[in-house]
């Protein structure tokens, strides 16, 4: 249960993410055209919610949620990488044999 959770607050911080990231385009825009100062800057971003800044992500496997040996290219655990590769699962991806 503690698992769907922490995917859900993923799911959740990607969401608010996305809906905020139009706002701090803009706020960067007027810093980086001089129309604000890197003060209001920082004060426009604290008065967004704190998850919806894209750093806060954390990638997670997406079959057990696990975010410790998060392999990028195939969006999945060392867990799962070695089980689905030793069953053949994964295409092109072979146990090395010497």
């Amino acid at each position: 249960m503690a698992k769907e959770s922490m995917k859900a607050r993923e799911v959740k911080r990607a969401k608010l993410a996305n809906r905020y990231a139009h706002k701090r385009e803009e706020i960067a825009a007027k810093v980086k055209s001089g129309e604000m100062d890197h003060e209001e800057a920082w004060q426009a971003l604290a008065k967004l919610p704190r998850n919806s800044n894209p750093i806060r992500q954390h990638n997670r496997c997406k079959i057990t949620g696990r975010p410790k040996g998060y392999i990028r290219l195939f969006g999945i655990s060392r867990i799962q990488f070695r089980e689905m590769a030793s069953k053949g699962l994964i295409p092109g991806v072979t146990k090395a044999s010497w």
